[in-house]
């Protein structure tokens, strides 16, 4: 018997030394290092308990806060994210090494250095929603679903650190401040604002909903009090800026925060003004839609399980309003669409989800039109969002596939104009996973999937595809296209109908190295349009030539409205006056 005992012992001590052998030293380090941020607020800064999502931010550079360097495709700070639940004053909320980070995936694979800290809570309002599901989301403050800037929210202040993974490090941070309301525009002459409760949406979501626009009215209109004007609808992000930039200031460079956002003619705005408001200039009234949900900055301005009714809200309530408010011809031969991005698959589902109600979309570089070019996926035929195993390189076979588990190709959702791929599709899903859990990211990806998929068991949206594997969820892409979603097969579906109605209507641009390859999708969409017939669709694509990226537009923004005002004329009934709003 003791024999026995001493051979386990000796056997114990053996394996023992094995591990220290072969079992890297940093390894054994970074399972004893505990590395942690405890995260609380203040009664001050808010009494009552919070149910909504941390985000802690680690930066290098202190020349913004470090709240504005988080949640970016293309550059972002390293930051963590973790759900609260009716989390008191005063408790502690952990962030370590359990908590998913991005871009780097843990804190103990963080460089040592100095670091600039800050944490926000992303707070969350409770929703009973009339189709009977409870969930928790962040409520839009009129700032476009901005975690960094959202009103309510609460932030700690920047705290210089030095972290150090290989060593027992806890550190606390304290919210105290609340971000202030947002500061609303103020109306000009020519330049106005609304924001409307929706009696749709409210009673869909359980709680105040709004809709909003921003209107530029065309020179003249106070003078020409007799005239009735053609509408242009421009869709895209929210924002509170005129339409197209509109603006009487000079400025030879924009901003910088205004060169990364998405509408990209900002710096075109003083010269649209000019165009817009010279002499002989067709006059039109244009109206920018701010339609914010609990899940992104924008709606798609098409009704969905997820997000609500937010297409009859916008053609039963914001539109009315808009049209009764101003002396806009309330004819469909006066109404047309126009729209970048989001904006520009809006523009389109618009037009072809109402065809008697507006006269013609110019579409531009639009989100997906076909799911079959879903950015680098084909969401019917592929099992994985993430990996190709599709090789074939157009020859027509696909000699690779036998070897592509060893090699697995990664699918890339951006590049710039000369090609160069920047970030993945596993890089961006990781990325709105660490900033909302069940699809409250606020981020691209989500919002594609609380529009155009179902809702979930949980009441929270049904993901096209796992943020986390890639796996492609086939009943909720069914599901989508069944829904009308897929805008290139819905119209195929439906040409007989839809043909006699939308003939002459549909005109998209979109540029052949758009960044984030949504022109694939485009050339399908036109590829089905160029064989339609009874009738032929007899509209125009334009497509910019190679290196010409996302924003890319044949001609500006003025010479757009020329198209449109030709458009109107040309297609007005007999009898209608078109010349009053000529001047």
């Amino acid at each position: 018997m003791k024999k026995i005992v001493s051979t386990k012992i000796y056997r114990f001590i053996f394996s023992a030394l094995l591990i220290a052998l072969f079992v890297p030293g940093s390894l054994l380090a970074q399972n004893a290092v505990n590395h942690k941020f405890e995260i609380y607020f203040t009664p001050s800064a808010h009494q009552n308990p919070i149910t909504g999502r941390i985000i802690l931010v680690l930066s290098k550079s202190d020349k913004q806060e470090p709240r504005f360097q988080a949640g970016s495709y293309f550059l972002s700070a390293p930051f963590w994210g973790k759900d609260v639940h009716q989390l008191k004053p005063d408790d502690r909320a952990v962030i370590d090494t359990t908590v998913p980070g991005y871009p780097v995936d843990n804190l103990r694979d963080l460089p040592a250095g100095d670091y600039y800290v800050q944490a926000v809570m992303n707070v969350y309002t409770q929703f009973h929603r009339s189709d009977g599901h409870v969930i928790w989301a962040h409520m839009d403050h009129w700032e476009g679903q901005q975690f960094a800037s959202s009103p309510g929210n609460l932030i700690s202040k920047v705290e210089k650190i030095h972290y150090d993974p290989s060593r027992d490090q806890s550190f606390t941070v304290k919210l105290d401040s609340v971000l202030p309301p947002i500061k609303m525009p103020a109306n000009t002459e020519q330049v106005k604002h609304i924001k409307i409760q929706s009696q749709i949406l409210t009673k869909f979501w359980g709680h105040p909903m709004y809709l909003g626009a921003t209107i530029l009215l065309p020179k003249g209109y106070g003078t020409h009090t007799d005239a009735h004007y053609p509408v242009v609808y421009i869709q895209g992000h929210f924002n509170l800026r005129p339409p197209f930039g509109f603006t009487k200031k000079q400025s030879k460079e924009p901003p910088e925060e205004v060169a990364l956002l998405k509408d990209y003619n900002l710096e075109n705005g003083y010269q649209f003004y000019k165009d817009y408001d010279s002499a002989h200039f067709p006059r039109m009234i244009l109206v920018t839609f701010q339609h914010p949900t609990p899940y992104y900055d924008d709606s798609y301005a098409v009704n969905s399980a997820n997000n609500g009714p937010y297409g009859d809200a916008i053609m039963k309530e914001l539109i009315p309003y808009i049209e009764t408010h101003y002396r806009i011809i309330r004819k469909p031969y006066a109404r047309v669409l126009t729209g970048g991005s989001t904006g520009g698959w809006e523009s389109l589902a618009l037009q072809i989800y109402h065809p008697d109600f507006f006269n013609g979309t110019w579409t531009l570089y639009p989100d997906p039109l076909d799911f079959r070019r879903f950015q680098m996926i084909n969401l019917y035929q592929d099992n994985n969002a993430f990996y190709t195993k599709k090789l074939d390189w157009g020859y027509g076979r696909n000699q690779f596939n036998r070897n592509s588990n060893w090699l697995p190709t990664l699918r890339y959702m951006s590049r710039d104009n000369e090609g160069q791929p920047i970030r993945t599709v596993k890089d961006m899903s990781r990325m709105e996973a660490v900033l909302g859990s069940h699809e409250r990211s606020g981020q691209q990806f989500d919002i594609f999937d609380a529009v155009f998929g179902p809702v979930g068991k949980d009441g929270y949206p049904e993901p096209l595809w796992n943020k986390l594997t890639g796996e492609i969820n086939h009943d909720a892409v069914d599901y989508a296209r069944d829904h009308g979603f897929d805008l290139r097969y819905y119209t195929a579906k439906h040409w007989h109908e839809l043909g006699p109605k939308l003939e002459g209507k549909i005109h998209v641009y979109v540029g052949d190295g758009d960044n984030y390859y949504l022109n694939l999708a485009v050339y399908k969409f036109h590829d089905f349009l160029e064989h339609t017939k009874d009738p032929h669709y007899a509209g125009t694509f334009k497509f910019g030539r190679p290196m010409k990226g996302h924003g890319w537009e044949p001609v500006d923004q003025a010479e757009l409205l020329r198209m449109m005002a030709k458009r109107i004329t040309d297609t007005a009934p007999k009898g209608a006056d078109t010349k009053m709003w000529n001047y």
